[in-house]
């Protein structure tokens, strides 16, 4: 089972990545804010982050950088998904070692094969059926909305 940690100050948006990702084969947990997104990833070692640039207490920024800096989460890939778009915005992550970043609004399904591309794994829903997949995501995005 992976583990992904989304981190987000938006609650409605949590709960989108989440019904975006949620599956059997995969445990979600969440954070509204960068201090306890970085007590999560230390003490629960994600296998992926979710992470936000502009949050409370600490940016996504500050906990990438913090997270690098240690040995033992040093090695967590982080998906940036945020509303910051700027190149420089773009290239500060990207410096930090972060796999890939989405500016808002998204796409689910571009978010779902970002996670699945950098977990390494063919379909976190256990679905391999690229078009039911689509369909499911679809249908997902509509409850949300």
């Amino acid at each position: 089972m992976k583990t992904i940690l989304i981190a987000d100050d938006e609650e409605p948006l949590r709960r989108l990545v989440q019904t975006t990702l949620e599956s059997a084969e995969v445990r979600i947990l969440q954070a509204a804010d960068g201090e306890v997104a970085l007590e999560l990833a230390r003490v629960e070692r994600p296998d992926l982050i979710v992470l936000d640039v502009m949050m409370p207490r600490r940016t996504g920024l500050e906990v990438a950088r913090a997270l690098r800096q240690d040995a033992a989460t040093g090695g967590i890939p982080i998906l940036m998904l945020t509303g910051l778009g700027q190149e420089k915005d773009r290239e500060e992550g990207l410096a930090l070692g972060v796999r890939g970043y989405l500016v808002k609004p998204f796409s689910p399904l571009e978010l779902l094969e970002r996670v699945q591309e950098v977990l390494g794994v063919a379909d976190t829903t256990g679905n391999n059926d690229e078009s039911e997949r689509k369909n499911r995501l679809s249908e997902r995005s509509a409850k949300t909305a």
